[in-house]
């Protein structure tokens, strides 16, 4: 990067922190350092919901996974809408007439204590697991442009996070995210705006969209499946998939995850409340669907353009300082030669499109196709001999390939912004993950079983301790995250693993009121050892995990308590 991109990068992330800091300087105690004390606007609820969700990660490795896979991803947003309204209705006025700091208090007034410590436990895992994660998005950043190790990258990551969190609490949270966001707006559209204006002067963005969607990356939705096929529950991202089992896991993700119950719970009312999670489903698909089509208009800008064989750069070069450089150049030169094809052929699309000759553009469109097919080969050739050089080499390079755009095509000053951009959508969603996981351990363990009856001063020590202690495990975690493949994927399935068995719990506590603790504490118990065997077996897609854990959870409870109705009472 240049000294320029240097000095905005620096300049902007140094603004939004401080600007956090400052803000909630005043908090000292548990209502303020958890709550920011009830004075949060629907506004800022609606961002900090969508800050604390849209992670460093929505904007790395979306847009590569719209370049390799099309827009299908968007479908598993299509669910989320719906359970922002049943939220509305049902969880966020019982959270609010408790008073609750966490979700899992309301476990223990409905069922008891072992029920809520078992909720709080799956949800620490399951969320401390993804922020390790989520630290590692960013760290690949400063790694490629830098060339640091990325362990050491890991740890200058988070602790920097650390610092504002720990220091901060909600209240930093929020007032961040509200910048955060703005530049991750502004950013975003820039570079859509970029992609579009670097493309070939007799290609528009119209064409650009109509040669995007000959290539099969505009494929937003898809409502066929064949049941002939013994796989179709493992197509991940359908329609129905999308609806049903999005449905679930947005229902379980922002009414039993701490990370976003602890967003609209500093809100000053329920109204306030009930506004910013509806909102929230009314711009979440919206944005994700454009962040997406930023990824397929970086797929058709390299139709135009050469595009490497391999977008990690650091892998690349570390395979050319092997005795397997020469095969590996061979690759890079076939690659290229039918990138010189590629774009021959692409301009006679467009051309085509201009006519509106329907028999060319089938036909040029068929031929692009078996170019792309070819270009898959060569490009799995390449990934071989890279694990032949190098076999703990990172071969999935789909959260590479909108850094590999950015910083080899957009003007100075911009690349520093972009680069500022990812950084602060990852410090929004971690800060706020770290401060729910300090929440939870402080409020549902700490302060109820462990260390009763304490000053809140006490308490308030303890948090900043737990947010220290669970940034240090989360830095621990994104050590391993190099193996997962793409990012925005691992994510959403580790949540998968466990929303469904949460949710179960909550809804059997809502809409169950004959079941106990005991019937309830079992059959969660017994749903997720299922659920991960399921998993394990690899017989269906991940977000059908979200439907089937809560369900047997429901099914589970409804049968122990069944069996237990002889007991006087149940526990």
């Amino acid at each position: 990067m240049s000294i320029l991109d240097w000095f905005v990068l620096i300049i902007t992330l140094l603004a939004v922190i401080t600007y956090g800091i400052y803000k909630s300087k005043s908090e000292k105690t548990l209502d303020g350092y958890f709550k920011s004390s009830n004075s949060m606007s629907w506004f800022l609820i609606l961002l900090s919901i969508m800050g604390t969700q849209a992670s460093a990660i929505t904007f790395l490795s979306a847009p590569g996974q719209a370049y390799t896979d099309g827009m299908r991803f968007v479908q598993y947003y299509f669910g989320l809408p719906l359970a922002m309204v049943v939220l509305c209705v049902t969880f966020i006025p019982i959270y609010h007439k408790l008073k609750v700091y966490t979700a899992y208090e309301f476990l223990e007034q409905r069922f008891d204590l072992k029920t809520r410590a078992l909720a709080s436990v799956l949800f620490l895992i399951q969320r401390a697991l993804s922020t390790g994660i989520s630290i590692y998005a960013p760290s690949i950043i400063l790694s490629s442009l830098l060339g640091w190790n990325i362990y050491y990258t890991n740890l200058v990551m988070g602790g920097f996070l650390i610092i504002y969190t720990v220091s901060g609490g909600t209240k930093a949270v929020t007032y961040t995210q509200m910048q955060q966001l703005l530049i991750v707006f502004i950013g975003m559209f820039l570079a859509g705006y970029m992609v579009v204006h670097m493309l070939p002067p007799n290609v528009s963005f119209y064409d650009a969209l109509h040669v995007a969607g000959k290539m099969g990356k505009l494929n937003v939705i898809e409502t066929k499946i064949d049941v002939t096929d013994s796989h179709w529950w493992k197509d991940k991202y359908n329609i129905w998939s999308g609806l049903i089992g999005g449905f679930f896991l947005a229902l379980s993700y922002f009414g039993t995850d701490q990370s976003q119950v602890g967003r609209y719970l500093t809100a000053k009312n329920t109204k306030e409340s009930r506004i910013g999670l509806l909102m929230n489903g009314l711009v979440k698909v919206p944005m994700q669907f454009l962040i997406l089509m930023v990824g397929s208009l970086v797929f058709v800008f390299y139709m135009f353009y050469q595009s490497p064989v391999f977008f990690n750069q650091k892998e690349v070069e570390k395979v050319l300082a092997t005795d397997y450089k020469t095969s590996f150049i061979n690759l890079q030169a076939k690659n290229d030669s039918l990138n010189n094809i590629k774009q021959i052929q692409t301009h006679q699309l467009v051309d085509a499109i201009h006519q509106k000759n329907d028999i060319q553009i089938r036909n040029t469109q068929a031929s692009l196709k078996e170019i792309d097919k070819q270009t898959k080969v060569i490009r799995a050739d390449a990934v071989a001999v890279m694990k032949k050089a190098d076999k703990t080499a990172d071969t999935n390079d789909t959260n590479y390939i909108f850094l590999y755009f950015v910083v080899q095509n957009l003007p100075r000053g911009l690349i520093g912004l972009l680069i500022a951009m990812i950084f602060l959508a990852a410090w929004g969603s971690i800060a706020a993950a770290l401060n729910s996981l300090a929440s939870t351990t402080v409020i549902d363990l700490y302060k109820r079983m462990w260390v009763k009856e304490q000053t809140e001063t006490h308490y308030f020590k303890a948090s900043r301790w737990f947010t220290f202690g669970w940034g240090l495990f989360c830095i621990a975690t994104a050590m391993f995250a190099s193996k997962l493949g793409s990012l925005i994927e691992a994510v959403n399935v580790l949540g998968s693993l466990f929303y469904g068995t949460i949710l179960g719990i909550f809804l059997v506590a809502f809409y169950m009121k004959k079941v106990g603790g005991k019937a309830v504490f079992y059959a969660a118990v017994t749903t997720e050892v299922f659920v991960i065997a399921i998993y394990i077996a690899d017989v269906i897609s991940f977000l059908w995990l979200n439907v089937i854990g809560c369900l047997l959870v429901m099914g589970f409870a409804f049968v122990l308590q069944k069996l237990l109705q002889n007991k006087k009472a149940p526990y």
